[in-house]
This record gives structure tokens, sequence and C-alpha cells, in this order.
């Protein structure tokens, strides 16, 4: 393979160079080129040809349907590790010991407290507040109770920041459900696992004891596994493009949490369930409605099948679809909603329209039926997505603040008006 690529402009010759990735990857390096061609750009609407950065993390192919942490296929994370060993490992580059796995979850529990005062602050708002806008306002308000900066040169200073959002933000998302419902806020319980305590600071009734469902714990744990990074993804963008003018990591994962709650990104298993329950609501016919998706001339989409990144099955819907189904059997759960989901999943895996075009369930089909399954409401679901890609976004910070990246300053293409007098108002 050549180790440049050339470009041609007005018959002159430009070489740039090729960088090629540990998995084969090659991308032309085009940070010369302005200064190379007299001022000259490029344009990539939505940044679809375009790396904004090189990155240790995480490997996907969407064609083959590959997802790998750090080298790790997701298949075998989600089998044989638990959240927090994931966690360690997108974030630290290992894997961690149980020595190591044991301090890690001692330091988190150490900082799970969270200040008092910022009860005062989920209390203005009002029960109606999206779960999400509640929760961004929360992480960014973190920042205000811990203001010293993070010294990103000390590897203490950034184990420490790490710890206490690792800590914290199971605590809001709890509170933000809890807001929400109506029930009091609850500090959580260090003597259980962190998942297990995720549950319980969710779900615990004031009057009445909280037994722990493994099948809730066991479902939970691979969802938050699955959802834990996806490559520069428009979130993980954000809080790349945010911490690169050294915003703090508080700050930039509350600009996260806002790019992640849009319907074409998180909010895609909120989208899921809603398109089930207006479904339900005509009558519960999914023949109908496949037939609707296949239809061109019908506006009606069909949300939770195929995906912009995998044009084959999607390797995290496969796992969850396990999960999904041992939920829904080990819980018992009767609902006319999950009845209309398995019926649409049943009818898209045996239909060569949808087979041929490889329009399979995706990830948010199953998180929704499994959310919906655990009594988690439907504007809840993004929360959870929030919750499980947390350490994914303090991975990608803490590895953009790493390698010293530049501010992040995307260029355009002018196409307004060139040059205008100005007219006084009386002759405009």
């Amino acid at each position: 393979m050549p180790n440049t690529a050339t470009l041609e402009i007005n018959g002159q010759k430009h070489e740039f160079p090729l960088v090629k990735g540990t998995e084969n990857e090659v991308a032309i390096d085009i940070k010369t080129l302005r200064a190379a061609t007299g001022g000259i750009t490029t344009i990539d609407p939505g940044y679809k040809n375009t790396g904004a950065c090189e990155s240790a993390i995480t490997f996907l192919d969407g064609e083959k349907g590959i997802l790998r942490y750090r080298g790790y296929a997701i298949e075998d994370l989600a089998q044989k590790a638990d959240f927090l060993e994931v966690a360690f490992l997108l974030i630290f580059g290992e894997l961690p010991n149980q020595e190591q796995l044991e301090e890690f979850h001692s330091d988190i529990k150490a900082q799970s407290l969270v200040d008092d005062d910022v009860r005062k602050i989920i209390d203005a708002f009002p029960k109606s507040a999206h779960p999400m806008g509640v929760l961004s306002s929360l992480t960014s308000a973190l920042t205000a109770f811990n203001p010293s900066s993070v010294n990103v040169n000390s590897e203490e200073d950034m184990y420490h920041a790490i710890v206490k959002i690792l800590a914290k933000f199971p605590v809001l998302v709890a509170w933000t459900l809890r807001k929400k419902q109506g029930l009091p806020l609850d500090y959580g319980d260090n003597s259980l696992g962190y998942v297990e305590n995720i549950l319980k600071m969710m779900f615990k009734k004031p009057n009445e004891e909280y037994v722990q469902s493994q099948v809730m714990v066991d479902a939970l744990d691979k969802l938050l596994i699955l959802h834990a990074d996806h490559e520069q993804n428009c979130s993980t963008s954000t809080v790349r493009i945010v911490g690169s003018s050294h915003a703090g990591l508080f700050a930039s994962i509350s600009a996260g949490i806002s790019a992640l709650w849009g319907p074409l990104h998180g909010g895609a298993n909120q989208a899921v369930l809603e398109m089930l329950e207006a479904i339900k609501e005509d009558g519960g016919d999914t023949k109908k409605y496949m037939a609707k998706a296949k239809d061109k001339e019908d506006p009606f989409r069909l949300m939770g099948f195929g995906h912009r990144v995998y044009k084959n099955l999607d390797p995290r819907a496969t796992i969850i679809k396990v999960s999904a189904d041992k939920v829904l059997n080990d819980l018992g759960v009767e609902d006319p909603i999950l009845e209309v989901a398995k019926g649409l999943e049943q009818e898209a895996l045996n239909d060569d329209y949808f087979v041929s075009r490889k329009l399979y369930p995706n990830v948010d089909f199953y998180s929704g039926i499994i959310y919906r399954a655990m009594d988690i409401p439907t504007d809840m679901f993004t929360v959870m997505f929030a919750l499980g890609r947390l350490p994914g976004w303090i991975a990608q910070w803490r590895e953009m603040r790493l390698n010293n990246e530049p501010i992040g300053r995307p260029r355009q293409l002018y196409i307004g008006e060139t040059h205008r007098e100005f007219k006084n108002i009386k002759k405009r």
C-alpha cells in the first residue's frame, strides 16, 4: 500500500500521508491541507468520513458486526465480566485483577454521598420535567459542589475525579426517577454491589423491605455493558469537543447527556416504546404495521430495526435478546405492549423484505422491552442509557486530555450573502 494520497487541484498536486490503524483502517491525514493549498478545506456534513481523533478505546466494524472494548469482544465481556470490570477496562485500558477491582469499588463507595443541597435543585423541578433535562442539570451542578479543576497531569487527581463521578452519577439517576414518581430520595446501600445498589436506590419503597431480583440485576448489568461505549458517536464526540476546551469532566459529561437526549441517538429506545404503544392503541395488528413499514409512500417509520452503523446484525442485540427473553419469562410479565413487541420481532425475523435488507431488531428494541418489563418509565430509558455510557464518556474524555488534543474547531463553507452596504432604517 502507498504511504501517501495525492490530491490534484487546478493542475497542482498535493501529497498527504496515509495513516494506518491497528485494525488496518486507513485514513488520509489532511491536517496540513489548508496551509498546502492556500485555504482549501473539506466539507463533510455529519463528519461521516472524517476522523477527529486517534483512539485506543473501542473498535467497531459495522459491516462485519464487530464491537470490541480495548480489544475484547463485546460477547466475551457481556458473558464473563461485570459492569464495574468493564468500566475499569474502558477507562484505564486493562481488565482489573481482584485487588484492583475491590479497591476501585471501595473508592467509589467512599465517594457515593451527594451533597444534600442537591436536593434543593431537584426539588425545584416540576414532576413533568423530562428526566434527561433533570439529569443533565444535576450533573452540571456537581461542578458547583466540586469547584476545583482536575489536574490532568496528576494521576491521583484524575483518578479521584473519575471515582467521584462513577459514585455520584447513579445517585442522580435514581433521584431523577424517584422525583418523577414522588418517592423519597435514597442514598443507597454500600453493602451492595454497584448494579445491585442502583436498583435498590431506584425501586426501594419507604414502607416495605426491598427484595433484590437477580434476573433484573443480570439484565441491567448486561445492558450497561452493551451501552458502555460505541466509538465516536454524537454524545461521545460532544464530550470530547467540550472537553477539548479544557472544560471539566462533570461539565463535559453534562453536555454528552444533552447530546444523548435526541431521538436519533439515545432516545431511540424511548421512541421504540412510543411506537409500540401507538400500535397497541390502534388494535395491535403487527402485520398491518409491517406492511406500512414496507410501503415507501407511507410515512410510518419502524423504530428499533436496523442500525446506521451495523450493516449486519447488531452484536449487542444478539446478546440482549437472550436477556429480554429471560426477563419476560422469569418475571412473568403480562403486558399487551410487550406482546406487540414480540409480534413485530417475529414478523421481522421471518419476512424476506426485512431479512434481505438486514433490518433486524437492534439493541434499542430489546433494551426498551427490558426496561418496560422492569417497570422503568418510558422517559427514563435514555437516562438508563446514559448510566451505561458513563464509563465510555469518562474514558474518551481522559484519553483526549492525556493526548493533549487541540481544541475542536470545525470549518465551514460559507454560502450566505456577500458584502452588502448598510441601509438606514428609513430606507429599508
